[in-house]
């Protein structure tokens, strides 16, 4: 990661001798007119209810966020800024001061503007202008502290691709997402079911506020999303046709100019298309600039499929019919993809392989699925053959870190949605005919609580509770580490004692005594390391590279 921060640094530094082509970027306007313009008047209920005419915000007893608005493009992101302003500001803050604490100088942090500034130069072009409008009118509600960055409107553009410049530059390291769905006699009752763990992590804090949107635009489909504040693209949702889309990263180049974010493909998807062929025709049209997988399950043809993106390829996956269920990690499976030197080595070296067969072990022990059981498998810990891997070990489907979990039952127009922490609270259940079929304007939480999943009792745990120490101390070490710090061996076996099963507790200590030349005790570590399930194949070469040079200090 520092290589590649430090080559965009560099990069920082000869664009800001220049500022061709950036100048159309910069100075963009989207269209406002021709849309409603009225400002919208926020009443505050109480600290957790807020409305403006018809539209509201109100957090529910699961302490999730629903946001409902409707209106033309302009005027629902004014409402959505309108109403969520206090998320809308804490997520921006949130996102910046983790630029900053890994980019710590202001200088480099100027560089990284000028290059963020060169890099999206292009990006408003691949924007449909309806989501530009949109995301103008919730950029009215964003900080005025970081308009040193960008203005309110093209910073809050250039969020919309942090998703896909993340992606490009750190490929993925910290998103592991994993995703399934079933239909026909793989079901309780035939309907087609589709379960994902969205594990993108950007801190606890940013975990929190999650919201989950019911949006009726002027044009298109009424749809459901999850999301957080500022944010107008769809990573997880589900529209009144029964069309769900869910996106999983794949293994992608560093580009050299920002396209379409997937999150916008992902929300055109969702508000324009009824059934499969019309999500593959919207896909087609955009041009991306990572690589990404998106599964799209529908009512309306009873199945799901994958659509699989890159800058320069597109595939779509289909299982045969006789299969009913499909499975997607991180790496791709359709044809166009199946000799892609990336995907290939992404297969090879990484844990999404891993991940697709412990989901395809777990489904061949169920018989029959029901959003009950797809909770449970996706809030799994353990690795193959019920191997304890360790908590938070991104071989596990159920990794502790995750934004938020889904399960769509199309045909039903159901959809759950999880709680925190992680996926292990409870899956608040909501009926979209429902929802999107009320007339009455009483601002309540419109969560169906008789089918509310209940909280994953590992929550309850003396294991949990050591797993959230163990984080906790895991970023102690790490500053230690880092600082080239003392610590006592007491202080490292109690932390190694909080998740016992994990390699990575022992590869830090095994960093830490190397690095006090303690090369005997290093070893110890390392070789332990070895011994449990070491998520990447580059992670256990460089293990085994520590071990050799061990072994020559030590002759």
């Amino acid at each position: 990661m520092k290589k590649v921060i430090h080559f965009f640094l560099v990069l920082g530094v000869l664009l800001s001798l220049f500022s061709c082509g950036t100048s159309k970027s910069i100075h963009h306007q989207p269209k406002i007119t021709g849309y409603n313009q009225t400002v919208p008047s926020v009443v505050k209920h109480s600290d957790t209810v807020f409305s403006s005419g018809t539209n509201y915000l109100i957090k529910n007893k699961q302490n999730i966020w629903e946001l409902y608005v409707s209106g033309d493009p302009l005027q629902r992101g004014l409402l959505m800024g309108a109403l969520s302003e206090p998320l809308v500001k804490k997520q921006e803050r949130l996102f910046f001061s983790k630029v900053k604490e890994i980019v710590p100088s202001n200088f480099k942090q100027s560089l990284l503007r000028q290059f963020l500034k060169w890099y999206n130069r292009k990006l408003y072009l691949n924007v449909p202008e309806e989501y530009k409008t949109e995301i103008y009118g919730v950029s009215q509600y964003a900080s005025d502290d970081f308009n040193s960055i960008a203005p309110k409107y093209l910073r809050s553009l250039y969020l919309h691709g942090a998703h896909d410049i993340g992606h490009a530059m750190q490929d993925l390291a910290l998103v592991g997402c994993s995703s399934l769905a079933l239909w026909g006699d793989k079901t309780e009752d035939g309907e087609l079911l589709l379960g994902r763990n969205f594990d993108f992590y950007a801190g606890d804090e940013f975990a929190k506020d999650k919201i989950v949107a019911f949006v009726t635009p002027d044009t298109g489909h009424p749809f459901m999303m999850v999301t957080w504040g500022g944010m107008i693209g769809v990573v997880s949702g589900m529209n009144k046709e029964g069309l769900t889309i869910t996106i999983n990263a794949g293994k992608s180049k560093i580009p050299l100019v920002a396209k379409t974010p997937i999150s916008i493909v992902a929300r055109e998807i969702l508000q324009y298309a009824s059934n499969i062929n019309e999500a593959i025709e919207i896909a087609k049209k955009r041009q991306v600039f990572v690589s990404e997988s998106m599964m799209i399950g529908s009512a309306h043809d009873k199945k799901a499929v994958l659509i699989e993106t890159s800058p320069d390829n597109f595939g779509v996956y289909e299982v045969p019919n006789q299969d009913n269920h499909l499975v997607c990690t991180n790496h791709f499976q359709s044809e166009p993809y199946k000799t892609d030197e990336r995907n290939v080595e992404h297969i090879k070296e990484s844990h999404s392989k891993y991940r697709f067969d412990r989901l395809e072990e777990l489904l061949q022990k169920e018989d029959k699925m029901t959003p009950q059981k797809m909770a449970d498998i996706l809030r799994n810990k353990d690795g193959l053959h019920e191997k304890r891997i360790g908590y938070g070990n991104e071989k596990s489907l159920n990794q502790l870190l995750a934004h938020h979990a889904i399960i769509f039952k199309p045909e039903s127009r159901m959809v759950w949605v999880s709680s925190n922490p992680y996926q292990l609270g409870e899956f608040v259940a909501y009926d979209l005919n429902k929802i999107f079929d009320k007339k009455e304007n009483d601002f309540v939480a419109l969560a169906t609580d008789s089918l509310t999943i209940a909280k994953d009792k590992f929550v309850y745990s003396k294991e949990f509770q050591d797993y959230e120490k163990y984080r906790t101390q895991s970023t102690v070490f790490d500053k230690i580490i880092e600082d080239k710090g003392v610590v006592s061996s007491e202080f490292v076996t109690d932390y190694q004692k909080l998740n016992p099963e994990h390699w990575i507790v022992y590869y830090k200590a095994g960093e830490y005594y190397y690095q006090k030349k303690e090369f005997q005790k290093a070893k110890i570590q390392f070789e332990t390391a070895l011994t449990k399930e070491i998520t990447t194949l580059t992670d256990k070469e460089n293990i085994e590279k520590y071990l050799k040079k061990i072994n020559k200090k030590l002759k």
